[in-house]
């Protein structure tokens, strides 16, 4: 085993008291994104495994993603994720709607984990015990494994979504902020997709609601 992966296992390790107590990792795609939705995945792996290459989503390239995201479902103990959608998003605020997301991500596993590592600052509603860990997804198996779900899922909703809404280029930038995606929501003005609160999108909205009334 690489050393990269036995560093990952070995925080694990010692959360679970030796994989004696079942541990879940969590953790978000879509977060910072203008458009589609947060979804959070929550992934329980075999005590001492991971897949070779394992590591931060955001580390990883995406032929490599897909590998991964593969052997995870293939042999983890048990997975499973849930999306929120933009205007719940609008609704509750993006902290709220990740939270959201991430319990219910974890609500769905089978077993039900005893202890589960969150990626970041905050905790959801939890029915079990549950610790917050920074850069969660650079340290943690399990939070790496739930990175590495969330963002081939997420990838792959916002390709569907970029069919549905053609000229955006979902598919490139998957919502995110990019010089492509700020000329495309000035050309085409935003979609209903697009969280229509977020600071670049509801300024290109006063743009068209100003043009209205010239």
């Amino acid at each position: 085993m690489a050393g990269r992966q036995a560093q990952l296992l070995a925080w694990d390790w010692q959360c679970s008291d030796g994989g004696a107590r079942l541990l879940a990792g969590v953790d978000e795609a879509g977060r910072g994104s203008w458009a589609g939705p947060v979804v959070a995945a929550a992934v329980m792996l075999p005590a001492g495994w991971c897949p070779d290459g394992l590591d931060d989503s955001k580390r990883v390239k995406p032929a490599v993603r897909d590998d991964l995201y593969r052997a995870l479902r293939g042999r983890a103990l048990a997975w499973a994720a849930c999306a929120v959608g933009p205007r719940v998003i609008e609704g509750r605020n993006i902290l709220a709607a990740t939270m959201l997301a991430m319990a219910r991500a974890v609500m769905r596993l089978r077993p039900a984990p005893e202890l589960v590592l969150v990626d970041g600052l905050q905790i959801p509603n939890l029915p079990c015990a549950a610790q917050a860990l920074i850069k969660g997804d650079a340290t943690s198996a399990a939070v790496a494994a739930a990175s590495i779900i969330a963002k081939v899922l997420r990838d792959r909703v916002m390709l569907a979504w970029d069919r549905r809404y053609p000229g955006y280029g979902f598919a490139a930038h998957k919502g995110y902020g990019s010089a492509q995606h700020r000329e495309a929501l000035a050309r085409l003005g935003p979609c209903p997709l697009h969280r229509q609160t977020y600071r670049p999108v509801a300024a290109c909205r006063q743009i068209e609601l100003g043009n209205e009334f010239c």
